[in-house]
């Protein structure tokens, strides 16, 4: 069964902010129109294989890797909730503060 997706508000603000953040850097909207088609076919691929993603230290939360950008989600029984979207060039102690 295919479960619904849902994004957390944090994860749907990080999600505008890279997008906002590439089309402000290169003038253009061809990168983050990229990026936006490469997250929805992740989310997707998540949907259909949840567990595709790589186990963390919380066994009901994974991480899909996109380019350089991590989708971290949790799988519940009914629903695959998107908890974040972490550029991973970032320092990862911020990561694990926003998702406590």
């Amino acid at each position: 069964m295919v479960k619904k997706v849902v994004w957390s508000i944090g994860a749907s603000k990080d999600r505008n902010e890279i997008i906002s953040y590439w089309n402000n850097r290169n003038k253009s909207t061809v990168y983050g129109n990229k990026l936006i088609l490469l997250f929805k076919e992740s989310v997707r691929t998540i949907q259909l294989f949840p567990q595709i993603g790589k186990p963390t230290s919380n066994p009901t939360i994974r991480i899909k890797i996109v380019i350089d950008y991590l989708i971290i989600y949790k799988e519940t029984n009914l629903e695959i909730r998107i908890l974040a979207i972490w550029d991973s060039r970032q320092n990862p102690v911020k990561l694990e503060e926003k998702l406590i």
